[in-house]
C-alpha cells in the first residue's frame, strides 16, 4: 500500500535515511557551533540527491505542514519545506505562485543557511519578480536579518540570467558595507555572474567601487579573469 502523502511521513522518512557521520561532518561545515551563523542548527545527514528523492512523493504537502517543516530545529526538514516549495512555484497556478511568494516572505526565519537560501530565493523570489516591481527587494537588503539580506541578493541572481543587471548592481552597492563573509561570498558571486552578461559592466563597477569592496566579494568577481588580469585588478588597475 502506497505510503500516505503527510507531513509524519516525511519526517520519518527523513530520518530513516539520515546518516549519523555524514550529521557530524555537515553540522561542521555549515557553522553550527557557539556563536556561529548556525548555531543550534541539527542534522540527519542526508545527501542531497537522497533529500531530492524523498522530497518528490510529497510535493503536494499544505502550506500548513510546509510552515511547520520551516519551524523544525532538523536543517533537512527545512530543506525538504524549501525543495517542496520550489516544486509547487514552479507548477503552481499566477493565484497560487503569489501565494507562495507571500508565504515564503512571512517565512524567512527558517529560511537560515546559506543552501536554504540559494537552493530556494532565485527560483521563487527572483523568478516571480521577473515581472513584477522589485521594491522589495531593497526593503531585505535593508533587514538586520544576515538571511533576509542574503535573499536580496541572491534573488537577483534569476535576473541577472534573464539579462536584467541593474536589480543586482543596485543591491550589491547595497550591501557593499556588511559586515558579513556570507554576504560578501554572495556579492561576489551574483558580480561573477554580472560579468558573464556584461564584462564592461562589471569592470565599471568595480572600478567605481574598489575601495568599498571587500576583499573576498572582489575575488568572487573576478574569477572567470585570466590569472594576469585578476592581479591587475586586485591592486585595482582596471584598465
Amino acid at each position: 500500500m502506497p505510503e500516505k502523502v503527510t507531513r509524519a511521513n516525511l519526517e520519518k522518512d527523513l530520518k530513516t535515511a539520515g546518516d549519523p557521520r555524514r550529521a557530524l561532518t555537515s553540522a561542521a561545515y555549515f557553522k553550527t557551533g557557539k556563536g556561529e551563523y548556525g548555531e543550534g542548527d541539527i542534522f540527519l545527514g542526508i545527501s542531497t540527491p537522497m533529500l531530492r528523492k524523498i522530497t518528490l512523493r510529497f510535493r503536494e504537502l499544505p502550506l500548513a505542514d510546509i510552515a511547520k517543516l520551516l519551524s523544525s530545529k532538523i536543517h533537512e526538514c527545512r530543506s525538504a519545506a524549501l525543495e517542496i516549495l520550489v516544486s509547487q512555484y514552479k507548477r503552481g497556478s499566477d493565484e497560487q505562485r503569489a501565494e507562495i511568494v507571500d508565504f515564503y516572505l512571512q517565512n524567512t526565519a527558517g529560511i537560515n543557511n546559506w543552501d536554504l537560501v540559494d537552493g530556494s530565493a532565485p527560483y521563487i523570489l527572483g523568478e516571480h519578480l521577473r515581472t513584477r516591481p522589485r521594491r522589495i527587494l531593497r526593503k531585505l537588503a535593508r533587514s538586520q536579518s544576515l538571511w533576509e539580506r542574503r535573499i536580496a541578493i541572491i534573488a537577483t541572481m534569476r535576473l541577472v540570467r534573464n539579462g536584467e543587471l541593474e536589480d543586482a548592481l543596485s543591491i550589491a552597492e547595497m550591501l557593499l558595507d556588511d559586515d558579513h563573509d556570507l554576504i560578501h561570498k554572495a556579492v561576489g558571486w551574483v558580480l561573477r555572474e554580472v560579468g558573464r552578461q556584461d564584462r564592461g559592466r562589471l569592470i565599471g563597477f568595480l572600478q567605481t567601487h574598489y575601495r568599498r569592496l571587500p576583499r573576498t566579494a572582489l575575488r568572487y568577481a573576478i574569477e572567470h579573469f585570466a590569472p594576469s588580469e585578476r592581479k591587475k585588478m586586485l591592486a585595482g588597475e582596471f584598465r
